[in-house]
């Protein structure tokens, strides 16, 4: 008989991604509950708890009493990027699943730390792409894996926004782990990477800043990947242009483009054109994080491996060391493989 019981979810961190998105969202799933948060702020943890009517709150000091309470199965890490790795390996080690925010972490060996702990405890480790649940992006991998589109040459994708940001972790290499790349641009390499199928075997790029702030991150950066196939991907992101995202797959039957493609609060539009006819679809904003919630706690219920898994977001990682490798020298540099 299948679990029918929803999952209980602490959330760690209550930024601004939480507090918009996330824990509103919760409302709106089936088979998830909001049951705790944590934050370095115990006073607006207690008003966010009071908001959205959670039981528990905790501060990251009381982070290990949090994973003692047997009403938390799994946690939603929505923290700064540096914290990930070990808040993820000791909610391992108390036998939590972890749903856990893009970038999975700063480096490759954080990655592996989190992959290593989840395996070992036998729990689950699922990274927050909404775009695996989102019926426009899914749509648009349906063109391309049915062939309609013939066979892929190359895609282009973007995700911009002028960050005005309040939170001021964004701007250290140390805790961030990158600017504009690891915060937007991932969305671009993960997405590529998950309608292809397929891991790139060398990119190269460019990053550039021109607000101040930025000394230490990439304001901006545009880059390539190649793939075995021949596929040739271009892509960027940047703190400092206006909000814009898009997904165009060029094959050799047609084209089709997501634009919009990557912000929750965005409608979705797939249009193109296949052997010379126009096509259209629109999908209106819904609440991408409560299909991610649940899809993830479906996976705890019917105890198999969520898509992406850890591996893959270990793999965007690796790209990006790559991407911010190539930078650095200006030459073509090859990912470091994940298995």
């Amino acid at each position: 008989m299948k679990n029918s019981k929803r999952v209980g979810y602490a959330v760690v961190g209550l930024g601004h991604i939480a507090q918009k998105a996330v824990l509103p969202d919760f409302a709106h799933t089936k088979k998830s509950k909001l049951v705790a948060l944590v934050s370095g702020d115990l006073g607006k943890a207690g008003k966010l708890a009071k908001k959205f009517g959670v039981p528990h709150y905790y501060n990251y000091n009381e982070y290990d009493r949090c994973l003692q309470n047997p009403d938390v199965q799994a946690v939603f890490i929505a923290s700064a990027n540096g914290a990930h790795a070990d808040e993820t390996v000791r909610a391992a080690a108390a036998g939590k699943h972890v749903l856990c925010e893009k970038p999975m972490a700063n480096t490759v060996e954080e990655c592996r730390r989190m992959i290593d702990a989840c395996r070992g405890n036998r729990v689950w480790l699922m990274i927050a792409y909404r775009k695996y649940f989102e019926p426009g992006s899914r749509s648009l991998k349906g063109l391309l894996t049915s062939g309609k589109l013939g066979e892929p040459k190359m895609i282009q994708s973007s995700f911009t926004f002028n960050f005005r940001p309040q939170e001021h972790w964004h701007f250290s290499r140390s805790v961030a782990g990158g600017g504009s790349l690891v915060d937007v641009g991932v969305y671009c390499v993960n997405s590529i990477r998950w309608l292809l199928d397929d891991y790139p075997n060398q990119v190269s790029s460019h990053a550039w800043s021109v607000d101040r702030r930025f000394s230490e991150v990439d304001e901006n950066i545009t880059f390539q990947m190649t793939f075995p196939s021949g596929v040739i991907a271009q892509a960027n992101s940047s703190f400092a242009a206006a909000k814009q995202s898009f997904l165009r797959v060029l094959g050799t039957d047609g084209w089709a483009a997501l634009d919009p493609a990557f912000a929750y609060d965005d409608p979705r539009r797939l249009f193109g054109q296949i052997k010379g006819r126009w096509f259209e679809r629109s999908y209106p904003v819904m609440h991408e994080f409560a299909l991610e919630l649940d899809g993830f706690a479906d996976c705890i219920q019917k105890n198999r491996d969520p898509e992406p898994n850890g591996v893959e977001g270990a793999r965007d990682v690796a790209i990006m060391e790559a991407i911010y490798g190539a930078a650095r020298e200006g030459r073509a540099v090859a990912p470091e493989k994940i298995g």
